[in-house]
């Protein structure tokens, strides 16, 4: 018997740019702790997303690791992978 295996489900994308700026991190945190952990998630910005990243590790130091795939100019492409198996946050995901 052989085992057939599934292609893993694609990784959610937000596109920050399409996104109003007052639900960009909002958005992102929330998908963030919905990601199981292995999960990733790919963000598309305009702008270094620095400020993102020093918000992220400071509330959740540890618990996701962050990869660019892509630095400027014009466009950022970052991987966020989920580390742990909850979170602190108030989304409910424990």
């Amino acid at each position: 018997m052989t085992d057939v295996q599934t292609p893993p489900a694609e990784a959610p994308h937000i596109d920050v740019r399409t996104l109003p700026h007052a639900q960009r991190h909002m958005q992102i945190f929330g998908t963030l702790g919905s990601l199981t952990p292995g999960g990733t998630l790919l963000i598309t910005s305009d702008h270094e997303p620095r400020p993102l990243h020093y918000q992220l590790e400071t509330a959740f130091p540890g618990k996701f690791l962050w990869e660019y795939l892509e630095q400027g100019p014009e466009v950022w492409r970052v991987e966020i992978t989920r580390l742990d198996a909850g979170c602190d946050c108030c989304c409910g995901s424990h």
